[in-house]
């Protein structure tokens, strides 16, 4: 694998043209273990305005005839696609320097990524191209102007710019929601593990399940990228915090409408209570998550613990345990050796690149503790760095606060109050994750709500969560990952946010008629269709509006009294006129909520076997007006929402429910949601 890498653009392998590198020559990539030279990696001659373009026509034209649901589909199978062929994921991984366990923090992480944003967007997102946002705001008293919020996917395309750590995870964690949000996506991967990402690409181009233009790679440069963004599109930058600031000075940020999102490097911390003394569990804990953080991936993560600070009277027990752990468990060397549990860092330059940082900090008032700055395997060849421990005597030393040593690295400094623990997490000016180990509730509390405004995440570490806890350097994609200030202040993952990230918030008014033919959603107000009973109606037959009326019932005393015996529901207001009356809010004795909810069901369901399968919940139920005894109650159900599942020969029907009494006063509303088989025929739930 020594030739030139592959790009993916315009739905076709590219490789520079020989004239091109001969004025730009190719970057050499070479195993971080042996140093040999694994590949050539350069985009000279690629025609990005031309990727973009693509991306913005082709790709955005097939993603947008997908609903949500379709895409989540998609990535699933992707997810699969993937599976079966990651062992030579695997295979190329060792050659970053990655153990098996860093290539399964990459590597099936990223993948667990795509299965976690399937099932949310089939659970969370309509089976629609539209997104609803929030209520209905009503707009006028008769209810013909109404308005509400709506999300749609940006016009543009989804640039990611990645870090060299994480060349699958990085990759997906971006791409994932994007491609949920119907965006099309250029992939950017760092040059160092390039041919990790490009074989990732490989694996979905070849399962066939990739819509045209909708994923694309650039294995080389991309510094023209803003020259070619315009409105509408989002480029997401993972790096250094000092490119990522002069990225968003970039006029197409500025002023042309270009979105620019930014995870940067951050100055970690991880809190020890001052409860977690030496034998506690949460003292275990600490340790142990310490010296994973400076090992997993050879400390080059992001989310890496930078600064342990501990009970100043503990420092030198934190610092003897770490010693003793990593000597116990910590075996630096080559990744396919089974025996090793540290590998190489990504090149013999970020070795380098990190010990300059460490004598940064030394220089700033850093004492080493642990490590001699170099393994003694293979030093020459492969890029090996022994862990290394470092401590402060002044906990305020600005190197400590403000220099990443990218790599196997963390500094030890001591407090002497919570608030004073507080305050040193907050000299990181802004970090990406806190974790706090302590089973002292009311110190945690304390300082969570003090640290929590300067971190995109903090993680609590007691013996309670420590087993199943997923531990402080690992991002969730159902949780944020990203923090305030230095750490970038943007906003990755987070569940189906960060799908929203792709698309714009608009706000529409009009009448019920037009926000029903724009969301694909009945408004009451909107035009009806009584004919054949809506229950008797399959998903291919049945239509937004379709909606049934019922006659009449009165609801007698008897009705009352009976209910409450019959379900023990003999609260005072149904069973007691005196006290009733005295209730503010009833008149006398009132029928309960739940009689009228049976009631009505009685009134509108359709008893013959049918299209209608079950009950599948209630949403927004609300009791308006009371019902006394002597009153009239009827219900009209109209199909408010259609839910087909991709998977399923059935689907979802959100019914608009609203029950009045024979004055037309509302009594309740509420939407019923059942089952309904796609065919007439009634499917198997």
């Amino acid at each position: 694998m020594s030739g030139i890498l592959s790009s993916y653009v315009a739905d076709a392998w590219w490789q520079p043209a020989a004239e091109d590198l001969a004025d730009a020559p190719a970057a050499e990539v070479r195993d971080a273990v042996t140093g040999d030279l694994v590949t050539l990696v350069s985009s000279a001659g690629l025609d990005l305005a031309g990727a973009m373009a693509f991306a913005r026509d082709t790709g955005q034209a097939t993603l947008g005839a997908l609903t949500f649901h379709q895409r989540a589909v998609i990535l699933k199978q992707l997810a699969l696609a993937l599976t079966e062929r990651k062992a030579e994921l695997y295979e190329l991984s060792t050659r970053t320097g990655a153990t098996k366990t860093d290539s399964w923090v990459d590597i099936d992480g990223g993948i667990g990524v795509l299965f976690t944003y399937s099932g949310k967007g089939r659970r969370e997102l309509p089976n629609a191209r539209v997104q609803l946002d929030g209520p209905v705001e009503p707009l006028s008293k008769d209810g013909s102007f109404i308005g509400r919020h709506i999300r749609t996917t940006l016009p543009g395309v989804a640039v990611q710019i990645n870090a060299f750590n994480f060349p699958v995870w990085g990759a997906l964690e971006k791409l994932a929601p994007a491609f949920l949000a119907g965006m099309p996506t250029i992939i950017k991967p760092a040059t160092p593990g390039a041919y990790l990402a490009e074989h990732m690409v490989r694996i979905m181009v070849e399962s066939g399940l990739l819509p045209a233009g909708s994923v694309q790679l650039v294995s080389g440069s991309i510094r023209t990228v803003f020259d070619h963004a315009q409105l509408g599109d989002v480029v997401s930058f993972t790096g250094s915090a000092s490119t990522a600031e002069s990225l968003r000075l970039h006029p197409a940020v500025q002023t042309g409408g270009v979105i620019f999102g930014a995870e940067t490097d951050s100055i970690n911390a991880s809190v020890l209570g001052p409860d977690a003394e030496p034998g506690t569990p949460e003292f275990d804990g600490y340790v142990r998550q310490l010296v994973t953080e400076m090992t997993t991936k050879a400390g080059q993560k992001c989310t890496a613990i930078r600064r342990a600070i501990v009970p100043a009277p503990l420092v030198d027990a934190v610092a003897d345990a770490v010693r003793d752990r990593i000597a116990a468990k910590v075996v630096v060397g080559d990744p396919r050796d089974e025996a090793t549990t540290m590998g190489a860092l990504a090149s013999l330059e970020q070795r380098d690149e990190v010990l300059r940082q460490v004598q940064k900090l030394t220089d700033g008032g850093g004492r080493v503790l642990l490590g001699d700055g170099q393994a003694a395997t293979a030093p020459d060849a492969g890029a090996f760095l022994d862990p290394i421990l470092l401590s402060f005597d002044d906990a305020e030393a600005p190197r400590v606060h403000d220099t990443e040593a990218f790599g196997p690295v963390s500094s030890l400094i001591g407090y002497d109050t919570p608030a004073r623990a507080a305050a040193l997490v907050a000299l990181g000016g802004g970090s990406l994750v806190t974790s706090v180990a302590s089973a002292n509730p009311e110190f945690v509390a304390q300082l969570t709500r003090r640290i929590a405004s300067g971190n995109g995440r903090v993680l609590t570490l007691d013996r309670t969560s420590a087993r199943a806890s997923t531990g402080h350097g690992s991002p969730l994609p159902n949780l944020v990952h990203g923090g305030p200030g230095r750490a970038g202040g943007g906003e990755e993952l987070g569940g189906v946010r960060s799908v929203f990230h792709y698309m714009q918030r608009t706000a529409i008014q009009g009448s019920p008629e037009m926000l029903t033919a724009i969301t694909g959603v009945w408004h009451a107000g909107a035009a009806t269709r009584d004919d054949t009973h809506p229950f008797r109606k399959s998903l291919q037959d049945l239509r937004v509006g379709d909606r049934v009326v019922s006659e009449p019932r009165v609801i007698t005393l008897d009705d009352i009294t009976h209910f409450a015996n019959f379900t023990g529901d003999t609260f005072y207001a149904h069973t007691d006129e005196e006290a009733a009356a005295a209730n503010p809010f009833f008149p006398g004795r009132v029928a309960h909520g739940y009689l009228l909810l049976s009631f009505a069901a009685g009134l509108f369901v359709s008893p013959e076997p049918g299209p209608v399968l079950a009950n599948y919940g209630l949403e927004s139920l609300r009791f308006i007006t009371p019902v006394s005894p002597g009153d009239a109650v009827r219900v009209a159900l109209t199909a408010k929402q259609i839910v087909p599942r991709e998977t399923d020969e059935y689907g979802e029907v959100h019914w608009d429910a609203v029950l009045t009494n024979q004055n037309d006063e509302t009594v309740a509303t509420y939407d019923v949601l059942t089952l309904v088989s796609k065919t007439p025929e009634p499917a198997a739930a």
